[in-house]
């Protein structure tokens, strides 16, 4: 390390469009330990744009772990290989000098990718739409001890609502499920009283956009929670079949 600098190289997939041919690219970079792997894009692109060439494409929004749209592999892991962070929070730090970095999109028939490092992740947002809500009365906001919820209830509530949405377990999974996106969904709603209403109806209209969006089936690999840059747990997934399950027993008047 010189000057306070690391230096690597750069192994980065750079693709015009989903129909367009695409192949990795090298880079030799030396950055500062200190820099995110967003800011050594910054300063690549810099110099790239310096340079005449065309930047490298990568999404990125709020750079504090929270929106999950900086998301990219990283070495084959999404997000990268530190546990429970995402890329904007991943640090060059984690590398070694002289080591070679592969950086490639998240890779799912249903995340089409759009230029580069970004993919279309509106297959997301498609599901979020079809049960993602509940039903309440509009006016002057109840009373905070109106609805008692237990302190364990509330707890596994927010722990299914920490999901940012950014397809890492899309990416992890063998098949491309979002199985483990959608059970959060639905088990931050399934568990309280406020989400009752639309709760069997929400699990069916959900798994179908889920499978209309072009994801995959779950086969219970693990995979997507070990990549999970907010800890998701698979237990989301077993409650949301059980919910199905009872659903479809609803529907068949069973």
């Amino acid at each position: 390390m010189k000057d306070n600098k690391i230096n690597l190289t750069l192994k980065i997939w750079r693709q015009e469009s989903a129909k367009a041919k695409g192949n990795f690219e090298e880079f030799k970079v030396a950055v500062s330990p200190n820099s995110s792997v967003l800011e050594m894009f910054d300063e690549l692109n810099n110099k790239l744009e310096k340079e005449g060439k065309t930047p490298i494409a990568f999404e990125s929004d709020c750079r504090e772990g929270i929106c999950g749209t900086c998301g990219i592999v990283i070495n084959g892991h999404p997000h990268g290989s530190k546990n429970k962070t995402a890329t904007c929070q991943m640090h060059m730090r984690s590398f070694t000098e002289g080591e070679t970095i592969y950086l490639e999109p998240f890779r799912a028939t249903a995340f089409p990718i759009l230029r580069d490092l970004m993919v279309d992740r509106s297959g997301l947002d498609n599901i979020q739409q079809a049960g993602g809500y509940v039903s309440f009365n509009t006016g002057s906001a109840p009373d905070g001890n109106a609805i008692p919820i237990s302190k364990e209830v509330a707890a596994l509530s927010l722990d299914a609502a920490e999901c940012i949405g950014c397809g890492a377990c899309v990416a992890a999974c063998k098949n491309s499920s979002a199985m483990l996106f959608v059970s959060a969904k639905v088990s931050q709603f399934a568990l309280l009283p406020q989400g009752q209403a639309e709760r069997y109806e929400r699990v069916q209209n959900m798994i179908i956009a889920h499978d209309e969006s072009g994801f995959g089936s779950c086969t219970n690999t693990y995979a997507c929670e070990a990549e999970c840059p907010k800890g998701i747990s698979v237990s989301n997934i077993a409650r949301m079949n059980r919910d199905y399950f009872v659903s479809n027993m609803k529907l068949q008047n069973i």
